[in-house]
């Protein structure tokens, strides 16, 4: 009796043994049909029946197939749990807490088991953010309960895109499956998902939304709709209703993409195939058409590709001619899935699971020229998630900023997959930095922008036209600088999106070559003989130089000193070099650093006439040699990087002259020289005066000297035009002497037509008639070199 029982409980046992791996069986058959919603439930029961760590894997895997991520997640649960778990489980159990924020959670579970988290770097992902803020809404009136995912534009603006809205059916396994080998589709659902089949829905301009009807025969699946505005014609993918191929029912059919017509009712007219379709053999899908480059991207699963799932291209004529299909390339496609391709301009978007990525599909952009597409990277959050990510797509529309849509079934959504718009919540800072000439620069340089309201810095980049380009927060303050070597900073702290409603902030910054070392103000202080103590004639020069020096933080002193040619070399050089020194300690007393001065000593080098050893001189002459030139310079520094001082904002630096003019303006430094009545000759404190311009000439190569004759109204027209001729032509020859190219004076003489005072109307002085007898000296531009 013992042993019939035992017999008995063994007998059941087997039996129910059986029964869990027949179970297992046809659901991994089940599987391999991509009836995932069956296998799940058969996998299921097998596992109450004989809960093993086989069972719980597949189980989870299955679920991930249908992207149901609470449930996966409570399988991997099961599966770590598990001696025989492996590394791998772990890293998928830890993926699925981040999709269904279980991750404290997980890592306590691993942390249980001596594992820690963090030591398979499966968190570092979710850092990845996106280069430009956006937000996601869903697109009121297209998102159902159901999956509703993929979108696109006609020209008049209706939207189409894919949905399964229509309810679910319940699966009971057959007690006989006659095709239970056979890839044949439900006629009235998916064996994927349980759900209705994938269909296109339209939804018009006015919100209203209808199916829109496949006209292929036998048409399952509806999907992908892409529309190419120039052709008129819109692209989809279909799955038929394919039972048997010459009578052989163990098939597989997979998708094709067609293209047909729309009617102005949102109709299809007609279906061409494209010539790459092989339904049993391979799938081929997600058409989406570029009509600037006329190619025809997809997704395909065809022999000869890198991964699961690949994407290709196949260029086209104007009458729909395809080429053969061409495959992007390792750069895109890796051993994951890609698919859902979209260009613009110069970037390329696509999806992935092989990439790296934070869910279980990423949208990723690449550089895209017509030979190549690289440098792929990770959109990163908000735009993709944890949770699947597909179908990125921009809509461009004349004169608008374009529309961005995408896909996904994250967290928040009202379906189990729901399009998404994309808006921009930055503004956008576009700023144009030119050269003098107007030019866009595209030689590199720096910037630093920051957002003031937050203490942070923006990241900037450089367009594809060359402008730069950033995305400011709203409501916020920023400052900007711009630095390149040998220019001008610029520093903006202006800018501001507070109170701004538009889409663009535009600005535009000129970037001015520094003129080093630009001579803006000369003078001479001359010594006794034999001294270098500054003279009292002499400190009015020098306490200009100091005011100027302390007015314009951007002057610096140089101070060339000389002697005569009595005494020897050796101790000219010397005196010479006091000299230069004496100039400094007077300055330090109207608080000018020494560190703003420049001092070279030349003894008795460089005369300014012919007064040299053993030659008899009057000692008027002598004094032109004992002298200290005193230039002052502006950005004297040439490894200084000098902003525009603020003093002379508004100057244009672009033509140094007019800073040296706008400085001349101030100093009136351009002297008048008067003659003695009836003369002609230069009197000895006009060879002072015209020793500092023709130091400012040298100085300054690119400026032109204009120089005006004049007589009193005393005497004849005649005799005083020639007179007034005789006046300018001593001031050009003394500037001669001293070494101006003459092509750089220009003379003119207006005898008594031009007086101060017109001494034909009036009695005038002796001190007036002075002021007639005159030569005037003007500054100006020239193109000499």
């Amino acid at each position: 009796m013992i042993l019939s029982i035992a017999s008995l409980l063994i007998f059941g046992m087997t039996g129910t043994l059986k029964a869990q791996k027949s179970k297992i069986r046809y659901a991994d058959s089940l599987i391999l049909e991509q009836n995932y919603k069956t296998a799940i439930e058969l996998y299921q029961e097998a596992y109450e029946q004989k809960p093993e760590y086989p069972t719980a894997k597949k189980t989870a895997q299955t679920y991930e197939l249908l992207r149901d991520y609470d449930n996966t997640y409570l399988w991997w649960k099961k599966v770590v749990d598990y001696e025989e778990s492996t590394p791998g489980d772990f890293i998928q159990f830890l993926r699925y807490a981040q999709l269904t924020d279980q991750l404290s959670e997980a890592r306590d579970i691993l942390g249980a088991k001596g594992i820690g988290a963090d030591s398979i770097q499966v968190e570092e992902l979710l850092k990845i953010q996106s280069p430009r803020k956006v937000k996601l809404t869903g697109v009121e009136g297209l998102n159902s309960t159901e999956s509703d995912f993929g979108i696109t534009l006609d020209s008049e603006g209706n939207k189409y895109f894919v949905s399964d809205r229509g309810g679910t059916y319940i699966d009971e396994m057959p007690a006989i499956r006659i095709d239970g080998r056979n890839k044949i589709f439900s006629e009235e659902k998916q064996n994927y998902t349980g759900r209705e089949y994938l269909s296109v829905y339209r939804q018009n301009t006015d919100g209203e939304v209808k199916e829109v009807a496949s006209n292929i025969p036998n048409t399952y699946n509806f999907s992908d709709p892409n529309y190419a505005k120039e052709a008129g014609i819109l692209f989809y993918s279909v799955t038929r209703g394919i039972k048997k191929v010459k009578k052989n029912r163990n098939i597989t059919v997979q998708p094709e993409i067609y293209y047909s017509r729309v009617n102005e009712d949102g109709e299809l007219e007609g279906f061409t195939p494209v010539p790459f379709n092989d339904s049993i053999g391979y799938a081929v899908m997600n058409p989406y058409i570029d009509e600037e480059s006329k190619r025809l991207y997809f997704t395909s699963n065809m022999p000869g590709g890198i991964g699961g799932y690949d994407l290709y291209y196949s260029a086209y004529d104007d009458n729909m001619n395809f080429s053969s299909p061409v495959n992007l390339g390792p750069e895109v496609n890796t051993v994951g899935n890609e698919s859902h391709a979209f260009r613009e301009d110069s970037k390329f978007y696509f999806s992935s699971t092989g990439h790296k990525g934070m869910g279980g599909m990423d949208i990723f952009v690449a550089d895209y020229s017509e030979n190549s597409i690289d440098n792929v990277r990770n959109m990163g959050a908000p735009v993709n998630s944890v949770a699947d990510d597909f179908a990125y797509i921009e809509v461009i529309k004349e004169g608008m900023k374009p529309e961005v849509y995408l896909s996904s079934n994250r967290k928040g959504g009202i379906g189990l997959d729901d399009i998404y718009s994309v808006e921009e919540i930055y503004k956008r800072f576009l700023a144009r930095v030119v050269d003098c000439e107007g030019i866009l620069i595209n030689d590199p340089y720096e910037t630093t922008l920051r957002n003031k309201s937050q203490d942070i810095e923006v990241q900037t980049s450089i367009g594809a036209e060359g402008v730069l380009l950033a995305d400011l927060e709203p409501e916020s303050d920023f400052g900007i600088k711009i630095s390149k070597s040998g220019y001008f900073s610029i520093t903006d702290e202006e800018i501001t999106t507070r109170g701004f409603v538009g889409d663009t902030l535009k600005k535009e910054y000129k970037l001015i070559p520094i003129p080093y070392k630009l001579p803006v103000y000369v003078d001479i202080v001359y010594y006794d003989l034999d001294k270098f103590l500054i003279r009292e004639d002499a400190k009015p020069i020098l306490d200009k130089l100091a005011e100027l020096m302390n007015r314009y933080s951007f002057l610096d002193l140089l101070v060339s000193s000389y002697t005569d040619a009595r005494a020897s070399d050796e101790y000219n050089m010397t005196l010479s070099k006091d000299r230069a020194k004496a100039v400094t300690d007077y300055m330090a007393k109207h608080s000018v650093s020494a560190s703003r001065i420049r001092l070279e000593w030349f003894g008795e080098k460089n005369l300014v006439n012919d007064c040299g050893d053993g030659v008899a001189c009057a000692d008027s002459e002598q004094q032109l040699n004992r002298r200290s030139e005193l230039i002052l310079e502006a950005f004297s520094d040439t490894t200084k990087q000098y902003e525009i001082p603020e003093e002379m904002k508004g100057s244009d630096f672009c033509d140094p002259e007019e800073l040296f003019k706008q400085i001349q303006d101030v100093i009136a430094q351009i002297p008048t020289v008067y003659f003695d009545f009836d003369k002609s000759m230069l009197r000895s404190i006009h060879k002072k005066e015209l020793e500092r311009t023709a130091i400012m000439l040298k100085r300054m190569p690119n400026l032109r000297l204009y120089i005006e004759g004049h007589a009193d109204q005393r005497g004849e027209d005649n005799y005083n035009q020639k007179l007034s001729e005789r006046r300018a032509e001593a001031v050009k020859s003394y500037l001669l002497h001293r070494g101006i190219e003459e092509n750089r004076i220009e003379e003119t003489w207006f005898g008594e037509s031009r007086p101060i005072h017109n001494c034909n109307e009036i009695t005038c002085t002796p001190a007036m008639h002075q002021l007639n007898r005159r030569t005037e000296l003007r500054i100006g531009k020239t193109n000499f070199k």
